[in-house]
């Protein structure tokens, strides 16, 4: 059967190891599909959705908050900020996080500066974990 071994690795952890048939990834322009034999690549990748299509045919979208891919040899090493499925996502703390980062936004929207380019990430974020959970 023709497949890719992919491994997600997270700061605090292994998030994800095995052979599927696809990974799918979010990348800085535009989503890409890495396949059996897919032509060396190292790109960066942002918030977005990662999917997966296991060997069985089942396919899994995951949030991340962007991060690196290599793919070599039918291998892809994901090195992600955050990696995460619908069912841990807490929607709570999600729409929290969406909350204090519209007031943020807000408060310092009189300029480009670090704290309004923060808050529009952590807005993005929030955004993508709602849309994977709901």
């Amino acid at each position: 059967m023709k497949e890719i071994k992919i491994e997600i690795v997270t700061p605090s952890k292994i998030a994800f190891e095995g052979n599927v048939k696809s990974i799918t990834i979010p990348g800085t322009k535009g989503s890409f599909q890495v396949l059996f034999n897919h032509a060396p690549l190292m790109s960066s990748f942002e918030v977005g959705f990662i999917k997966i299509e296991t060997l069985s045919g089942e396919i899994t979208n995951y949030a991340t908050s962007g991060g690196t891919v290599e793919v070599l040899n039918n291998k892809v090493i994901v090195l992600a900020e955050s990696f995460e499925s619908k069912e841990q996502i807490d929607i709570k703390r999600a729409e929290e996080a969406l909350s204090r980062a519209k007031d943020r936004i807000k408060i310092h929207s009189s300029g480009n500066n670090i704290d309004t380019i923060r808050a529009e990430f952590a807005l993005r974020r929030a955004i993508n974990r709602l849309k994977l959970a709901k």
